[in-house]
């Protein structure tokens, strides 16, 4: 098993939740992918959407508070990205090429996460099965990503690492974990 803590960073803007973190980690076993995430701190000034009776495949959840992670194959330019709302919701897009070709990854209908919120904590765990899309012999590099929409609704842009002018998450050089 490979696992690797990780600590996102806010890309630089007037936005900023200065008493905010975002913490997990991330491991693979085989074909298995296993995230964690934690928004720790005051979250207050935090729109987070209420859980959902019947969380279901949507698309902008970028558009929200939103946990992501984008997979990608080394030395190919095909990749995934992974959305996962809050509220249960959730989304797999496969792309041919940097924000090229992007559709619905239909190999995927449903992704098995669950959502713990408490005053000063929302967290999110996800399995999920790469077999689908990965060969388990296939190293993989990971992008670990987050929106967080504020109730002023300005929006801040979590990643590992911000390699342009501009928050772009789809930057292939910004998938830093090895798998």
């Amino acid at each position: 098993m490979n696992e690797q803590k990780f600590t996102l960073q806010p890309f630089t803007s007037d936005n900023l939740l200065p008493n905010v973190q975002i913490i997990g980690n991330i491991a693979r076993n085989d074909h298995k992918l296993t995230i964690s995430y934690k928004l720790i701190g005051d979250l207050t000034d935090i729109i987070i959407d209420s859980p959902s009776d019947t969380p279901t495949r949507k698309d902008g959840l970028w558009e929200d508070t939103c946990f992501e992670f984008f997979v990608g194959m080394k030395e190919l330019e095909r990749y995934w990205e992974f959305n996962l709302s809050p509220a249960g919701h959730w989304n797999v897009y496969r792309f041919d090429g940097y924000r090229q070709g992007m559709q619905a990854e239909t190999a995927f209908t449903t992704l098995p996460f669950y959502v713990e919120h408490q005053a000063d904590i929302l967290a999110l765990n996800l399995d999920v099965d790469l077999a689908k899309i990965v060969a388990s012999n296939q190293d993989i590099d990971v992008a670990i990503t987050t929106v967080v929409k504020q109730k002023n609704h300005q929006v801040s842009y979590w990643a590992l690492a911000h390699k342009g002018d501009k928050a772009d998450f789809h930057l292939r050089n910004s998938f830093l974990i090895c798998l």
